[in-house]
């Protein structure tokens, strides 16, 4: 099943038989082409254990493997073609990519995380409340989760974005200058939040409880879904194998995905993985309201080129 939540429901329905008339019915899939980045948590145990390549031989369907920095050019990559499908993104991502105007289609998510990310200062640090954070720098990466976590948090303190100073910069160079001295917070995610938590002295200000519920998504594109919509199944299916055995087995998960996250101590994984819920559903057309709230939050404070509708969207499901 192929949906799209709009209120133009019925006009893209008749474009997309249209299309169908002049389409062959049933094109072949070719190789599989995923992009992920080094914290895709449930494919890099799929790609490690080729536990997908097995389900998909069956369709006579390859599978190739592309890494990438961040969500930002992994979605990017998804929308002009080099790749068919992303590992889970922050939900903020997608909504960075509906402005820019991209034909994406959601098929899968994983249920909230609100406390895998954080705001975090200095154990000795004299800011107590996100309310001090005024004036102040604040290392965050531009349009990942915990970017919405700090608007939400600011929000909530009675602030707006330009009452601090942002310092846009990745994880690891977040941590470094917080670690230096270089900013008074930083706003991150797991496994870099339990990463610092174990080993600096921390404190955190707000996680996402009551902020940001964190919902990563898995996408693909409009193109693809319509025209595969097999592969995506056996790709869910896998997902939510991987999901179960992840977490009926934390302390094996660890030791595999530690080596894979930079040598990281698996006890540190552990801890990180325990905050992700992990359980892989299906989206509904009627479960993206904090999409919306954080398409909304975003254009407030003028860091989206246009007001986005979050209902506006291409949603994957089983027929």
């Amino acid at each position: 099943m192929f949906t799209t939540r709009s209120r133009h429901t019925p006009l893209i329905a008749a474009a997309l038989a249209l299309g169908l008339l002049v389409a062959p019915l049933s094109q072949a899939a070719g190789p599989l082409r995923i992009g992920y980045q080094k914290s895709s948590t449930l494919i890099s145990l799929l790609k490690s254990q080729g536990s997908l390549e097995k389900a998909l031989a069956a369709q006579d369907i390859q599978v190739s493997w592309h890494e990438f920095p961040n969500g930002q050019p992994l979605l990017e990559a998804l929308n002009v073609g080099n790749i068919d499908l992303s590992a889970d993104v922050a939900d903020t991502v997608p909504v960075f990519a509906q402005a820019a105007g991209a034909e994406l289609a959601y098929f899968a998510q994983e249920a909230p995380s609100p406390s895998a990310q954080a705001i975090l200062v200095r154990a000795d640090s004299p800011l107590q409340d996100v309310a001090a954070l005024k004036g102040r720098k604040v290392a965050v990466t531009k349009a990942a989760g915990s970017h919405y976590l700090l608007l939400a948090a600011l929000a909530r303190a009675g602030l707006k974005f330009n009452d601090i100073q942002p310092a846009y910069l990745t994880p690891a160079d977040g941590r470094a200058a917080f670690e230096n001295g270089k900013v008074d917070a930083w706003v991150t995610w797991e496994p870099f939040l339990s990463s610092a938590q174990q080993q600096l002295p921390t404190r955190v200000l707000a996680d996402g409880e009551g902020l940001a519920a964190y919902q990563r998504y898995y996408l693909t594109s409009a193109a693809y879904a319509e025209r595969h919509p097999e592969v995506l199944q056996t790709v869910f299916d896998e997902l939510v194998r991987a999901s179960e055995w992840l977490r009926a087995n934390p302390g094996e998960a660890a030791a595999v995905l530690g080596p894979l996250w930079g040598n990281l101590d698996p006890r540190i994984v552990e801890q990180a993985n325990a905050k992700r819920s992990y359980q892989v559903r299906l989206v509904r057309p009627d479960s993206l309201g904090e999409q919306q709230k954080i398409a909304d939050a975003f254009f407030a404070e003028g860091l989206l080129p246009r007001a986005v509708d979050a209902d506006q969207v291409r949603i994957w499901g089983p027929k």
